[in-house]
């Protein structure tokens, strides 16, 4: 029977994986784990373990006592809170990876998930559909963690046989948590905003067109890629993964066309840097042969699903 760990599931990735596989797989067959519980009332259905994935005793009595086939570690410092304390983020991004990356060499577990991202590419990427081989040279301390980390991936499986599997994320979009400090953050903010009323101060640039994707799409892409067969992995770094693209001039108006009054004013900051830094779009033709990765939510679907979710 398989049993499913996340570590890190009470941030926003981790609340919408964990529905994704109740529903999937059932309550009991999947566990959480962080340092807080969360305030998910459908997430905390299912088994709670308190875990700080730095400790790696503490990682290690998790994955020897609790019988896991499966590990889904999301824990990360995102871009925005990384450049803020780059030692830190560091030391929480590689070390926790390590972590479990050398208790699955061990034999504790059958597969490993571990996410990537976009952040992984640099300002010398092509800006539109940048492929699965571009060079990443990213300028954050995020990025260069993501890279390093793709990196050991790719290393415990050539070297140690740990089938450990990833994907470069867009920017994710769900309606179940508010934003927790990544670049592409602003556009989860700017629907809170519409449904309250009241007018939105984006920090990007309004004709800064990143890659986005409906949490949705990114959950069933996660599990897909974990359900392929060994033999059609063949990307053992992070598969590149699309959904769609938009600036946040783009964004306000697909809003406005449910809620005319919306506004949205525009005072770039820092962060306006670290995504002029990323790839406008991007190329997963290899995830779609591969496994056969189809995104299903375009720019009008997705603002859609999320004003009907947060209405609910």
């Amino acid at each position: 029977m398989e049993r499913h760990l996340v570590i890190g599931a009470s941030g926003q990735l981790g609340i919408e994986l964990i529905i994704g596989m109740q529903a999937k797989y059932g309550v009991n067959a999947v566990v959480s784990s962080d340092i807080r519980t969360s305030e998910d009332a459908d997430v905390n259905r299912g088994e709670f373990i308190l875990l700080d994935a730095t400790d790696q005793k503490a990682v290690r009595k998790v994955l020897t006592d609790g019988g896991f086939t499966h590990v889904y570690h999301l824990v990360a410092m995102l871009s925005a809170k990384g450049e803020d304390n780059p030692l830190e983020g560091w030391e929480l991004n590689m070390k926790s990876l390590f972590n479990v990356l050398e208790c699955a060499k061990e034999g504790l577990v059958e597969k490993v998930f571990w996410p990537s991202s976009i952040a992984v590419f640099g300002p010398n990427a092509h800006k539109q559909a940048t492929a699965q081989d571009t060079c990443c040279d990213p300028t954050t301390v995020y990025g260069v963690s993501k890279v390093a980390g793709e990196l050991w991936c790719k290393y415990y499986f050539e070297h140690y046989g740990v089938d450990v599997r990833s994907l470069r994320y867009p920017g994710l979009i769900g309606h179940r948590s508010l934003p927790g400090g990544g670049t592409t953050d602003y556009a989860v903010e700017a629907f809170h905003r519409a449904l309250e009323g009241k007018e939105f101060e984006c920090y990007l640039d309004e004709n800064e067109a990143l890659p986005m994707m409906h949490m949705d799409d990114a959950i069933r892409a996660t599990l897909e890629l974990m359900e392929a067969p060994i033999d059609c992995v063949r990307v053992r770094t992070s598969y590149n993964l699309s959904g769609c693209s938009f600036s946040p001039f783009e964004l306000n108006n697909e809003i406005k066309k449910t809620i005319p009054e919306f506004k949205t004013v525009y005072s770039p900051d820092i962060r306006q840097q670290i995504a002029s830094s990323w790839p406008d779009s991007i190329d997963d033709t290899d995830a779609r042969a591969d496994w056969g990765w189809k995104a299903v939510y375009d720019v009008e679907g997705l603002v859609k699903a999320m004003l009907d979710a947060l209405k609910r």
